[in-house]
Order: structure tokens, then sequence, then C-alpha cells
């Protein structure tokens, strides 16, 4: 099941974000109850109205958020920003190195404003000679060897979603979180940093640690020597495919007698599994003829009774009807900011049997500036003047209604 509350509740977070990166940190937050008011321009946060690849992040990534649209070059625009902060026990941001201290909204400027604040910058490389260099996931995939080991020799290959971005968005919620624990205790907060290239580096220290292991490099993915024998993609009818590894001697056995090859169960030569990758070549095609023989349902109801690994192959459009997903709250139903329906993965974790839920859909730009702006004390008057001089936007009322749920 889902919950609308969550452990973070009554946490002040403050986005200064675009993108997938600075916004996966704080949907981790926000998910988990946090408040996290996203400051977007005028004219709301240009990932909004990405095309392409890029068209789903806003939706994904900024649920569970409120909208205030200002102007931050403005003196005025700023200075509320700055007593919003002042307010906020978390600040994240995603700008280029150094362009945030320009502004004013420097770790060292608002940690002298707000010595409580926890201040996390999520960037493409920490310290070091790269620290001012331009990076996106896909830079970093390739710098940091993902795209390697993703793509056959030769032809380096991204990964199939942004998953740096938002890996790197997590490794950040996880050093905000360590940050609270420490300010329990000091009554001062830090300033947390996570980064593309480190956070590639870090996914693929199990390869590095294999050569370290063994002197030999790590092949790319599409042309490694498998650690298994049974270990593949297998066609069956109709087109389609499935997944099955065997990755275990007790597995083998089970497999063995299942599936009607009593010879190879029986063989004390192909009892261990180092033994039976090196007869892989004798093992794979056989098994491609058996398996062409099933149907996909017929085959995953074998593998689950025996309970081997396997997996039917899915695209991303087919997991709206996945019946594990649908049945375990796994999708979140959502109203988008052009008043679309969709349903969109909730956090992949479950706290004493619940999974963190909605409470806010993705936000119209401004969805919630009136109301940010009457938080921090700003009369009627004074909110209808800044909107009247631009540097405040609002969205329309009835739209703005419309971003809460029950």
């Amino acid at each position: 099941m889902t919950s609308a509350t969550g452990l973070l509740a009554g946490l002040k977070v403050v986005e200064f974000t675009h993108m997938v990166m600075g916004p996966a940190a704080g949907l981790v937050l926000a998910d988990l109850g946090a408040d996290v008011i996203k400051v977007e321009p005028l004219g709301g946060d240009k990932t909004r109205t990405l095309k392409g690849s890029g068209a789903g992040y806003f939706s994904m990534y900024n649920r569970n958020k409120k909208s205030l649209c200002i102007d931050l070059k403005s003196p005025r625009g700023r200075q509320i920003a700055l007593k919003l902060i002042d307010q906020a026990d978390i600040f994240i941001e995603n700008f280029r190195p150094g362009a945030l201290d320009l502004m004013g909204f420097g770790y060292a400027g608002l940690s002298a404003r707000n010595p409580r604040l926890i201040y996390c910058s999520e960037k493409g490389f920490l310290d070091g000679p790269y620290a001012d260099r331009t990076a996106l996931d896909e830079v970093a995939q390739m710098m940091g060897g993902l795209a390697y080991m993703t793509g056959p020799p030769g032809r380096p290959l991204r990964a199939g979603a942004s998953v740096i971005d938002v890996t790197g968005g997590m490794f950040g919620a996880i050093g905000i979180l360590a940050a609270l624990q420490d300010r329990h205790l000091s009554g001062k907060g830090r300033h947390i940093s996570a980064s593309l290239f480190e956070t590639t580096v870090f996914l693929v220290g199990q390869h590095m640690a294999q050569f370290a292991v063994t002197g030999e490099p790590a092949a790319p993915m599409p042309a490694r020597i498998s650690a298994w024998a049974v270990y593949d993609v297998f066609d069956v009818e109709a087109g389609e495919k499935v997944f099955v590894g065997v990755v275990s001697d007790s597995q083998w056995t089970a497999f063995c007698k299942e599936f009607g090859l009593a010879e190879w169960g029986a063989d004390p030569s192909l009892a261990s599994n180092n033994a039976r990758v090196a007869r892989r070549g004798e093992i794979i095609p056989r098994l491609r003829e058996v398996f062409a023989g099933f149907t996909k349902p017929a085959l995953m109801s074998k593998l689950e009774k025996t309970g081997l690994p396997f997996a039917p192959i899915q695209r991303p459009e087919d997991l709206f009807g996945d019946a594990h997903l649908l049945a375990g709250g796994g999708l979140l139903e959502m109203t988008l900011p052009d008043g679309g329906k969709v349903s969109l993965p909730a956090l992949p974790l479950a706290i004493d049997g619940e999974r963190p839920g909605l409470f806010l859909n993705p936000p119209r730009a401004g969805a919630q500036s009136r109301s940010i702006l009457e938080s921090l004390g700003l009369l009627p008057e004074e909110i209808q003047a800044l909107i009247g001089s631009g540097i405040v936007e609002t969205a329309d009322g009835s739209l703005a209604a419309s971003a809460e749920t029950s």
C-alpha cells in the first residue's frame, strides 16, 4: 500500500534545480514527506518543455513539490528567496560551479545567514582538475567507463536511462540525511557535494576490482565471459524472449530435473559451476533448442515453479500494466501540469510495508507562488504588487488548486 505521509515531515527544503540530478535528490526527500519548494525562473523551469527523451523529466522528478516562480535577477526577488532559505533546513542546487556565488546564493553566504542549513550541490565532478568542467550524464558515462562496459567492443554505449543523474541525486540525498543526523548533535549544517563522474566510477568499481584481483581487464558486457554457464536471453515462440539464469549448483540440479536433462544432471563433470562455464559452448545451443518450443507464459511458469531466476524482456511502456507494480503500489497515479493523467514509479522502497505515496501532483509553474509568499508574511497587496511588476509569477488559481490531491 502507499502512504501520503513520510518520515521527513516538518523538514523544509528549497530547490534551485533543473533537469534530472538535482530534482532527483529533492524527489527522494519530497516523497519521504519533506516540504520541498522548487524555485523556478519566470516562465518556469525549461525542463518542463523539453522534447524527445527529455519529455518525461519534469513529470517524473518533480511530484510532491511546490512551485515558486520568481525573478532571482531582481533585488526584491533575491531578497524573498533569501528569506525563504533562512527558514529552510536544506538547500539543493545543481548550477554550474560558481554561478550561485555570483548571485549571492553560495554556501558561505547562506551558511552565514542560516548556520543550520544543509547545502547540497549536485555537480559534474567533485574537487580536482576537472571540477570546473561542464558535465552531463552521458559525459560521465563515457569518462567513467560505464559506456565502455555497456556497448560491444569498440562501440561505447550509454545506459538506456539517466542512471548517473538519478544515482547521483540519490547519493546527494544520502549525504543530506547523514548531515541531518550530524546536525542533531552539532546544531550546524554541512555542505554536501555529489557528482556525476564520481558516481559513475563508483558504479564501475566492481570492474576495477576485477582487474585488481585477476590482472585481467573487464570485457564490455556484450563480450564478457559470464560467471555462470546459463545466464542469457533465449528466444521462445511468437518472437518473444526470456532471460534465464542458473547461478548455483543446486539450481543446476533442479533445472536439469525440471527440463528433462537427466544426462546433464547425472554428469559429475558438470556438477560445479566453473566446469559448466568451460562447456558453455555445448550447453547454450542445446538450451536454445529446448526453450524455442515453449511459449513465454509456459516457460516462465515452469521456471517460477522451479525457483530459478528469469525475466520477460519488457519495454518501459509495458510496465504500466505490470501486475506486481499494480498490486504493490509501485505506480503512483497523478495529474500532469497539462491536465493529463499518468501512473509513474514510486520510490523503490517500503517503510513498515508502506510505499511512499503522492500528496502533490507535479506542479504548474508558480502553482504555489502566492501561498509561499503568504507563509513568509507578505500581505496580499504586496504579493499583488510583485505579480504586477513581473517579479513573481503565479499559475491560474483554478489550475493551481488542481495541483493538490487529497
